[in-house]
């Protein structure tokens, strides 16, 4: 009997310990972290600008990757073995390399200042939102981030002994180089690193990084180190540190160079602790020390960890899920915070900036943001944004707008003040017209409208969003004029963008220019060959590009008209006019097989921007909607796991994440500035999202409910508050003013 009670007790404590889980406690930061998912687990709060990553990309036969053997874009890849130190202020699920530099390292024994012979091995690796450890092998050292807005602290855990810490500025992710440094005093270092050239687009946009490192514990002993170039042979004689690392234990002044470093050393007791805390600035080395200061006066370690948890869990509350496996609930809250990272802010404590590509010191009183993955993000994590934080989307969108007043441009894929010009299309038109549509609208549209009319109308050469627009305007097409130009992935996102501003124009009464613009969405229908079925270039003379192979480009081969793809990933990128697009195609059955093709032959791929939305398309089809439930529910268990590559490719800052978790609450929205979500079949039984009451006249949440009848997963019907809906969408107005969604689920008809 005492036995059967105290069993009773006992599972009565774990249900209550598994009821009081956390959104959180759910979050694996190592989904993504291989399988060029190009996350990393570092430490950092939501949008936070500081991010702090272990870095184990170089320096050893071990990695599987190596950032210097090729193109590699992420501080990390979870199969590595060989850590060189935490990166701070890195980039999460991108395709090219940049930032990821002040590299800080704690090693024991004999100083060592060649990374190659640094780095370790290590065991023991955990992190969650906020943290991240591991042991180092090679030193028995436990090493500990955590992070704040604009600072990180690292907490090294030594043995007794010569112990060290490693500050590298010649390394990092950047294409950059060159850096200088100079000791403030005893504990402290301040400098600068130069970055830029994201994806090698735009050269000059480069910019420095400001940083001071404070210790908690005086160094016995200090200096620097720096690689001596090679000379001729004659110089090499007399000069005993060619191409190696020169120390510099008497030198205490500033130093500079492109591969320097600063070497602390101490005296440790067994299991001392040694904290580092690097604080860091877009503007200067004496905002890099305000923000020090302000994010960092007390507390420490400890408390700065439980304060970056506590943010993670506020923000990942705002939705709340009932029902679902563990791992589902794991996949969910980890694409959600994979969406949280970017875009992240710039200004310091000060609310200083650098200003758009003239660099001058603006401030700002709320926040503003930086790095504008736009071609990813219109598509999905903003609108997820305008959902679930409409003051940050709103702070996002004037931040755009007033980009384009420093710059004369809106931002097309921007990062830390400089444009990249990286990818495709005209993206701040769909970002803004959808939040438009929403109901956000406490910015200088007028401001935007302008700068979206200046980037859609003129044809000269300084048109750096709409490089070839002079013949987009002429031609309602932009013809092949290069080999491998883009010009069909250029136009096909015009045509999204064009439509957008049609929108936009007529909300503002502006209504020949919304024909306009309506009329050019239309010049899709250019590209369409029937003898392939597909869209295919146009060339000069307005023929089309013959020979032609519509899977050319599927595995990133150069491929004349198409970007980072084939014709199949673009041939359906038409959400606006889905209608005119299967009149196109010769009619709704036609277009049915042709579509349901590029899942059954294997031609559609989920981790492609531009046919992501292929399974929704089907749900713009009366009588078809079936195939997009069961196309989603099958992808989102292939492609999305718990495990380090359970994301299918680079998650574009969080835009693969919010395919997943948008789907696995049973909304998504197909069409950016048509302010309605295709229903899909939710993976939860009851999914709450938290709303924010000052936009949405004081209503707190919504409850979307799957109502199973039977064990099938397709939608035998939709109602909002008690009354059946028609067809499987809902508007967004409906969605928020809604108490409960209720989507009954069984058997297929």
């Amino acid at each position: 009997m005492f036995y059967t009670r105290f069993l009773l007790f006992f599972l009565v404590i774990v249900q209550c310990a598994y009821a009081q889980k956390k959104p959180v406690d759910y979050v694996n930061p190592f989904i993504g972290t291989t399988n060029y998912g190009t996350t990393n687990p570092g430490a950092q709060v939501p949008q936070g600008l500081m991010n702090v990553s272990p870095f184990n990309v170089m320096g050893s036969s071990l990695n599987k990757s190596d950032k210097d053997a090729g193109w590699w874009s992420t501080p990390y890849e979870y199969h590595n073995k060989f850590f060189t130190g935490f990166s701070h202020v890195n980039l999460s699920g991108v395709g090219c390399p940049d930032m990821g530099s002040l590299l800080l390292m704690a090693t024991t024994g004999d100083l060592k200042v060649d990374y190659r012979d640094y780095g370790s091995t290590y065991t023991a690796e955990s992190a969650s939102p906020g943290y991240y450890t591991n042991r180092l092998e090679k030193y028995g050292v436990k090493t500990e981030a955590t992070a704040t807005l604009r600072t990180g602290i690292s907490r090294f855990t030594f043995p007794k002994g010569k112990s060290h810490i490693l500050l590298n500025l010649g390394e990092g992710l950047t294409n950059e180089t060159g850096a200088t440094m100079r000791f403030v005093n005893d504990r402290e270092i301040e400098g600068s690193k130069l970055l830029g050239s994201f994806c090698y687009v735009n050269n000059q946009a480069v910019y420095p990084i400001y940083f001071v490192l404070r210790l908690s514990k005086k160094p016995s002993q200090r200096g620097y180190w720096k690689f001596q170039r090679q000379g001729a042979e004659w110089e090499n004689i007399w000069n005993k540190d060619a191409g190696k690392y020169k120390l510099f234990t008497a030198y205490q002044h500033d130093m500079s160079g492109d591969d320097i470093g600063a070497y602390l050393s101490f005296e440790t007791t067994e299991n001392e602790q040694v904290e580092v805390q690097v604080a860091v600035s877009f503007v200067s080395v004496e905002n890099a020390r305000q923000n020090l200061e302000k994010e960092q006066p007390v507390g420490g370690f400890d408390q700065i960890r439980a304060e970056a948890s506590r943010k993670w869990n506020e923000d990942l509350s705002k939705i709340e899920v009932e029902g679902g496996t563990d791992d589902q609930k794991t996949v969910f809250y980890t694409a959600l915070y994979h969406a949280l990272i970017h875009p992240n802010i710039l200004q310091d404590v000060n609310g200083e900036y650098p200003a758009m590509e003239s660099r001058e010191t603006h401030r700002t009183d709320g926040n503003r943001y930086t790095v504008f993955s736009l071609w990813d993000t219109y598509r999905n994590v903003q609108p997820l944004m305008s959902l679930l934080f409409p003051d940050r989307q709103t702070q996002m969108i004037r931040s755009m707008i007033d980009i384009y007043k420093e710059s004369g441009w809106m931002p097309k894929w921007e990062l830390y003040g400089r444009e990249s010009y990286t990818m495709d299309g005209d993206p701040a038109i769909p970002v803004i017209v959808d939040a438009w549509m929403k109901g956000l609208r406490d910015y200088d549209y007028e401001a935007a409208y302008e700068a979206f009319y200046k980037s859609a109308t003129r044809t000269d050469s300084e048109n750096r969003l709409r490089p070839d627009n002079a013949d987009y305007v002429k031609y309602g097409y932009v013809p092949l004029r290069e080999p491998f130009d883009n010009s069909v992935s250029h136009s096909i996102e015009y045509y999204v963008a064009d439509w957008n501003l049609s929108q936009f124009a007529a909300s503002l009464g502006k209504n020949s220019d919304a024909a306009m613009f309506a009329e050019r969405a239309k010049g899709y229908k250019h590209y369409y060959s029937k003898e392939y079925g597909t869209f295919r270039p146009i060339l000069p003379d307005g023929a089309f590009l013959t020979p032609f192979d519509p899977l050319l480009g599927a595995n990133f081969e150069p491929n004349p008209g198409f970007h980072e793809g084939n014709a199949w990933n673009y041939t359906f990128a038409i959400p606006h006019d889905i209608p005119g697009l299967i009149k196109l195609m010769g009619g709704k059955r036609n277009f049915v097989d042709k579509l349901q093709a590029t899942f059954d032959k294997g031609y559609f791929d989920v981790t492609n921007e531009p046919d992501m939305l292929y399974p929704h398309i089907f749900s713009e089809i009366a009588g078809e909607e079936w195939r997009t439930q069961k196309l989603v529910t099958e992808i989102l268990e292939k492609h999305f796991k718990n495990t380090p590559g359970g994301i299918p490719g680079n998650d574009d800052t969080g835009t693969m994440s919010t395919w997943a978790s948008m789907n696995m609450m049973g909304i998504y929205p197909l069409c950016p500035g048509r302010p309605e979500y295709t229903v899909v079949t939710p993976v939860f039984d009851k999914v709450t999202i938290h709303l924010d009451t000052k936009y949405h006249h004081g209503k707190d949440k919504i409850v979307i409910r799957r109502e199973r009848k039977g064990e099938g997963g397709y939608i035998k019907g939709i109602t909002i508050d008690g009354k059946k809906s028609k067809g499987f969408k809902i508007l967004h107005k409906d969605l928020v003013n809604s108490d409960e969604i209720v989507i009954t689920t069984g058997e297929r008809n």
